[in-house]
């Protein structure tokens, strides 16, 4: 039976409420069929049988289309931007900040978010909501083992003060894994957070259709407190941000319009 990549997407749909449509179709369409080509089904009707009769299989598919790549500081430059400015802006206003780390993936950005916030304030104080749409990924960033590599930009300081080295892999400590409350969240359809102070979200809408970012950063305008930003990725700058009501800070961050 020859089955089209929209009869695949549609039937990944009703199988896992996976809405491969809102991502872009010629990356998404690339990446699946080099997995159906590397594991050697024959076409789109057979992989999805196999992925319908396999969980095991079907987590390693769900982990991969996912897109999930992240280290802790991503782009250090961003980051001093929201040590120097954002933070101390906020916390000028707010004792409190609710902060939500969107499409968190392996959980370096919000680990990396609770490590900049206990320069400003104990651990005990710092909360962060954690979100990402695949929940094995999610369990490995509940895990907090790291290869030195994704730990190239954090500095030093950090490394020393809350990690430790085990063979290869770093791990991170439970003070800081105390920090970050991880959930599984679809951006699509799911309710999200209200009232935050900090949205982080980054290197990830780019994967989406138009219509879809659109979506996501309406509900993303919802999702603020009224004096709250977003953090965006490097090559994530929203491009006519007034049709979403935002209103650039500096490069990467957005602060909602006042209405």
């Amino acid at each position: 039976m020859q089955w089209s990549y929209l009869d695949f997407i549609q039937s990944i749909f009703k199988l896992t409420t996976i809405d491969l449509s809102s991502y872009k179709e010629r990356q998404m369409k690339r990446r699946i069929d080099a997995l159906i080509a590397r594991s050697e089904y024959k076409n789109y009707h057979d992989y999805f049988n196999v992925l319908m009769a396999n969980k095991e299989l079907r987590d390693e598919f769900m982990s991969y289309i996912t897109i999930n790549v992240s280290e802790f500081y991503r782009n250090p430059k961003q980051w001093e931007a929201l040590e120097k400015d954002i933070l101390p802006n906020l916390l000028q206003k707010h004792y409190e900040l609710k902060i939500w780390s969107a499409a968190c993936s392996t959980g370096e950005e919000p680990y990396s978010l609770a490590m900049l916030l206990s320069r400003f304030m104990p651990l005990n104080q710092i909360k962060i909501i954690a979100t990402d749409i695949d929940a094995s990924i999610l369990q490995k960033a509940k895990e907090g083992s790291y290869i030195e590599k994704s730990l190239q930009n954090l500095p030093k300081e950090f490394i020393v003060k809350y990690f430790h080295k085990q063979g290869a892999e770093y791990y991170i400590d439970d003070s800081i894994k105390a920090c970050v409350d991880f959930r599984q969240h679809d951006l699509l359809k799911d309710e999200y957070p209200k009232n935050c102070h900090l949205i982080v979200c980054r290197n990830v809408l780019i994967y989406f259709t138009e219509e879809a970012k659109s979506k996501i950063y309406n509900k993303f305008y919802k999702s603020l407190h009224p004096e709250g930003i977003l953090f965006v990725g490097s090559t994530e700058q929203i491009i006519l941000p007034q049709r979403y009501n935002f209103v650039p800070v500096q490069s990467f961050f957005y602060k909602r319009a006042y209405e």
